[in-house]
Order: structure tokens, then sequence, then C-alpha cells
């Protein structure tokens, strides 16, 4: 069954409260949707992160697509393996990062077309069925200590077992959230803190010292993408378990991380490692070290938590609790199936393909929303 065209759509969706982390504020995820479609009519839908322009990348997919388009859909490892050639390392760049984020999207509408043309889960494609159901923490959201407090009384009530906080904003706004944080669910509740690189290694030992009461099960990459050794280091005296996220952002990052020993568990999410086979690829090296893999998300919408739900499935070491973020946006995309996870807990009835129904109303108005952005800050 041969492509016949793919087609690529920016998408701009508000958050429901500004996402505060140790980057900046954000306001709204912008998205490429891809549609990919066969010579008889069926159709597959990708989803990309769109940093730092949707307009530009979506130039970049279309060129990419060309390797994709009259071949079959089954052939997506050759038509990935000749776009990478042609429009990156023809011309030495050699961006694996970058590239992985673009392949992820195309990959992703390739297995949805791949289910529904064979009427089978992805996960079954991925190797099959290891688990019934996969595990998400209670991702806390608030611009201030007293709406983070207040949501995470809600998740705590709601029967989320592991809760979820951005750090690396500054010393003194973090220790006041962790604090009032663990006082608010008190002792029986995980709490898992994020520091997106925010807390270098002589800072991150004073905090880490400074919340040795708080009962903090682990710290996701607190150091610098930039090198694993600042991770390393920090890992080898701090006596809460550490976590590689943002510096294991392709396979030979993983292989290194997992060989020196720098992490006590791998975030890792198809976007940032290629896609779903490449998260696949990622578990079995994790597996291999005896490290746990974490699905990290990212800036995306429920196509991105379908995928990664199908990785869960199929993943042979995964993590109990791990990430979503669909349901950080006031505009939920996916009219079905329900994506919220209950009590931490999600299971996917085994659907064709990805699994999920578009809200075809709710991306018009995306794109509509995106339209209006771009011209408003004088682009496309």
């Amino acid at each position: 069954m041969n492509i016949k065209d793919i087609r690529i759509t920016p998408l701009r969706l508000e958050t429901r409260v500004p996402y505060v982390w140790s980057q900046g504020v954000e306001h709204a995820f912008t998205v490429n949707l891809i549609k990919m479609e066969t010579e008889d009519g069926a159709i597959g839908y990708g989803e990309t992160t769109a940093a730092p322009d949707a307009d530009a990348q979506k130039l970049i997919l279309a060129k990419l697509a060309k390797s994709y388009v009259g071949r079959s859909v089954f052939d997506i490892t050759a038509a990935q393996e000749d776009a990478y050639r042609r429009h990156f390392l023809v011309f030495g760049g050699n961006m694996q990062r970058y590239a992985n984020q673009l392949f992820c999207g195309l990959e992703m509408a390739a297995l949805d077309l791949q289910g529904k043309l064979t009427g089978r889960p992805v996960w079954e494609l991925l190797g099959g069925e290891k688990r019934r159901e996969v595990g998400y923490f209670y991702f806390l959201q608030g611009q201030s200590t007293e709406e983070l407090v207040a949501d995470a009384r809600a998740g705590a009530e709601a029967g989320h077992p592991i809760l979820y906080l951005k750090v690396g904003i500054s010393a003194e706004y973090d220790l006041a959230n962790i604090r009032a944080v663990r006082k608010a669910i008190g002792p029986d509740h995980r709490l898992r803190l994020d520091a997106n690189e925010g807390w270098p290694p002589a800072h991150a030992l004073r905090m880490i010292n400074a919340i040795a009461d708080c009962n903090i099960e682990y710290i996701e990459q607190p150091t610098t993408s930039l090198s694993l050794a600042p991770l390393k280091h920090l890992k080898e005296r701090s006596p809460i378990a550490l976590g590689a996220d943002q510096s294991v952002f392709t396979l030979q990052e993983v292989f290194q991380a997992c060989a020196n020993g720098v992490a006590d568990m791998i975030a890792v999410g198809p976007r940032e490692i290629g896609g779903l086979k490449g998260m696949m690829k990622a578990s079995a090296i994790c597996e291999g070290a005896g490290i746990t893999l974490c699905i990290h998300s990212s800036m995306t919408t429920g196509i991105t938590t379908c995928a990664e739900h199908h990785i869960g499935r199929a993943a042979a070491n995964l993590d109990d609790g791990n990430q979503i973020m669909w349901q950080l946006l006031k505009d939920n995309i996916i009219a079905a199936p329900c994506l919220e996870p209950q009590k931490g807990i999600l299971s996917l009835e085994g659907r064709p393909g990805l699994g999920f129904e578009l809200d075809f109303d709710a991306v018009a108005k995306a794109a509509e929303a995106h339209r209006a952005y771009a011209k408003a800050q004088g682009g496309v």
C-alpha cells in the first residue's frame, strides 16, 4: 500500500494555565499535524513539536516527505534513511536530535496507517502487549505556591499515587513549593521533581541537602544536557535518585548514559528518540543495563499521548510513573478515547492504529489560531 500524499498543518493550542518551568513560561503549545494518505484513501495521523517555528518546520517536513511518497507505508525505515541522507548528511548536517523530532511525526502517521490497514493496535506492531495498564504521574500546575498546593491536593484526593513538580526557577521559590506540596499531600504520596537543567551540581547538592526531610523520590535532569559528566558527578553524591532526560535525546546518548552509570532512570520520549520504534530500542538498551525507562512527553496533543501509550503497553522495563501532557491544554483535539488516567492508571482499548478519533472542529480552530498568531507576529 503506497503513500500518495503527506499534508502538514500547524496548530496552536493554548494551555489551561501558564506552563511554568525552568526555561520560562509558556502560554500555548504549537505542533505540526501530519496527515498521511495512501493510494486507496486510508489515512494516518502523527504530529511533531514545532520549535522554533512551525511554518519553517512545515517546509522542512514537506521536503522530507518526498522520500516517503510513492513508497509502501510498510517501508518507512528506508524512507527515513533516504530523507536523512538527502537533507542532512549530504550537506554535512549530522543533526540527529533535530531530525528525530521530524521523523517521529512521520513514523507516527505511518504506524497509525499500518495498524489501520492490518486491523491491529500499534502495540502489536511493536512486539506485542507487555502490560494492559500503564502508570502515569499527576503533573502539578500553577504560577504560585498556593495554586500548586491546591492542585496537589486535588491530585492526591483523586487517588493519583505519584505527583510531579517542576523546579529550577529559584532556590527560594523551589524550596517553598516543595515543602508546601509535601505538607499538603502528606507522607504517603510519592513526589518527584524536574529541574529541567536548572540546578548545576553545587547548587543541586545544596538543594538536595535542604530537602532531605521531604521524602523526594526522584529528581529529573537537574544538570545541563550539554554533558553527562555533571549528572554523573551529582549522582555519585546524591542520596536522592536522579534521572537523565534532556541529556539522552538519541540512542547513542541513551547508551552512553547507561554504560557510564550517570543516572538511576532514563526518561526519554518518542519525539526525542525519533519515534516509537526508537523508543523500543531505547527500552532494550535500558533493559540490558538494568535501568528503568520512563516515558517522557513533550508539548504535544493527545495524538502523542496515544502513541506513548502504545509504547507503554509494549516496552519491557517501564516505570510506573510516566508523563503525558495533553491535559495541560484548554482544548483536546482527540474526540475519543478518553485519555484521563484514573488513579494514575490508563488502559486504552486495542483499536486499530493509534486508536484515536480526531475532533476536526478543534483541529480547525487550532489551525486558525496558528494562522492568526503567525500573522500577528509578522510571519507566514
